[in-house]
């Protein structure tokens, strides 16, 4: 299965969830600290399916730049030609 048939069924048990607390909460009453974890609880996972449902969207989206092929022939020296060498300074002075 793929990643959004797994989220849609996650999803649809969620509801089923949710539903049953429900008749849950008319049954015994929504007053109770019991009941009314279990709700909050309910609603956090809806939510958090929700923010991985999003999250894959924008992952699955957003594609993978192209890559860049990197030549193995060596670069022109005449491209470093006015640029000291990092750290040891100018070629035409000596170090301390």
């Amino acid at each position: 299965m793929s990643v959004s048939d797994e989220l849609t069924t996650v999803q649809r048990c969620l509801d089923d969830l949710v539903r049953s607390v429900g008749r849950l909460e008319q049954q015994m009453g929504s007053g109770g600290l019991d009941i009314r974890r279990v709700r909050a609880d309910a609603d956090h996972l809806r939510e958090s399916v929700s923010l991985l449902r999003a999250a894959t969207v924008t992952t699955t989206s957003s594609r993978r730049p192209d890559l860049v092929t990197i030549p193995d022939t060596p670069y022109d020296t005449s491209l470093w030609t006015d640029s000291d060498d990092e750290g040891l300074g100018a070629r035409d002075r000596h170090a301390p």
